[in-house]
């Protein structure tokens, strides 16, 4: 314990004062205060003394930081997979998606061509410009849903598509390991404040595509074979 006084430090005599270096610490001939056993050294000698106090403290009382864990890093996509999603979409087609996405025993992508920096915006998810899902059966890729200036399968375009062409979407998706793969696309409009409900993509296992789903997400909609008719009908 310290304590100042006539220009001096006073260090209480204790048992680590004691047992450091083997030597009382003693410096100085200042009698200590009455009541009081004290060993006394001059400021000048004090800085290191308590340097040394605070190291030996700080390495009895304190532990080593742990290194953070590193979380594994998702399995790879394979090559082949790669070379499908450049082969629909071009050299930068990212594939965000792949497995069983349909829960049909088929491998299927998710790829897309992504924005680099995607706007800031009220609604989460990433900003593209061509989105695809493909199957591979029997070794070939073939496309099964896309994503452009419209939403579209082999049928047609998908209920609740925009009747004029939009130039991205953003895009939120996941993969239930139960239900497969969810979509979400919501079209993107270039210094547009309106806010508009994303359109719900899900694989229809009555109808065995993807086709959109109706606003409560509890009925799947049939395609339009053009855009002149805008009404969807519930199936």
């Amino acid at each position: 314990m310290l304590r100042t006084g006539f220009g001096h430090v006073y260090l209480e005599r204790t048992w680590m004062t004691r047992s450091l270096f083997g030597l009382p610490l003693t410096f100085g001939n200042v009698p200590a205060p009455e009541g009081g056993r004290y060993s006394t050294l001059p400021r000048s000698g004090c800085r290191q003394t308590i340097l040394v106090l605070s190291l030996i403290l700080v390495g009895c009382g304190s532990d080593a930081p742990k290194p953070a864990e590193q979380k594994p890093a998702g399995p790879a996509i394979p090559e082949e997979v790669q070379d499908a999603a450049r082969t629909l979409l071009g050299s930068d087609a990212q594939v965000l998606l792949y497995g069983d996405l349909a829960k049909n025993g088929n491998q299927q992508i998710l790829a897309a061509n992504v924005v680099p920096n995607t706007p800031k915006s009220t609604v989460a998810g990433t900003v593209v410009t061509r989105a695809i899902i493909a199957e591979n059966v029997d070794g070939k890729w073939t496309e099964l849903m896309r994503a452009d200036e419209y939403l579209k399968n082999t049928k047609g375009y998908l209920g609740l598509t925009p009747l004029q062409a939009v130039t991205g979407w953003k895009l939120q998706y996941e993969n239930s390991a139960e239900k497969g793969a969810s979509l979400y696309f919501t079209p993107v409009k270039a210094g547009s404040n309106e806010k508009t409900l994303p359109i719900a993509v899900k694989w229809n296992p009555a109808t065995k595509r993807y086709q959109s789903m109706d606003l409560t997400y509890e009925h799947f909609l049939l395609e339009a074979p053009s855009l002149e008719n805008p009404r969807s009908v519930l199936r």
